[in-house]
């Protein structure tokens, strides 16, 4: 089994930056994808950002790319999401996710395993 632990989520002024990290326990998830969903009040859980298991391929969801950077450390087991330029929109909570699928996949149902989320807020 694998637990994973959101952190650095908070309140923050659009325009702002906020960082998002997550820890992995239980096992390595070297060979894993790991990914960030987001879930806004009164809406769907939705993709951001997943990055491959080695890091080299990353994807990120059109309403963030170029503002939102997704890393990984494999030797910590950690993944954050840096998050840029933040918008009201951005308003959510935040969830890591993991896939034994290595090359990183879009769909919430190819994630075996899930954080506990962590709130952002963004004022305006």
């Amino acid at each position: 089994q694998v637990q994973l632990v959101e952190s650095g989520g908070g309140l923050v002024q659009a325009g702002g930056s906020l960082r998002v990290s997550c820890a992995a326990s239980g096992r390595t998830v070297r060979s894993y994808s790991l990914g960030w969903f987001r879930q806004a009040p009164g809406k769907g859980r939705e993709f951001v950002a997943v990055i491959s298991w080695s890091g080299g391929n990353t994807k990120y969801a059109d309403s963030v790319n170029g503002r939102f950077a997704i890393s990984r450390d494999n030797a910590k087991n950690t993944v954050r999401l840096q998050m840029n330029s933040l918008k009201p929109e951005d308003t959510a909570i935040y969830y890591c996710a993991a896939s034994t699928d290595g090359y990183g996949r879009l769909e919430s149902s190819d994630y075996e395993y899930w954080g506990q989320g962590t709130q952002v807020t963004v004022s305006s």
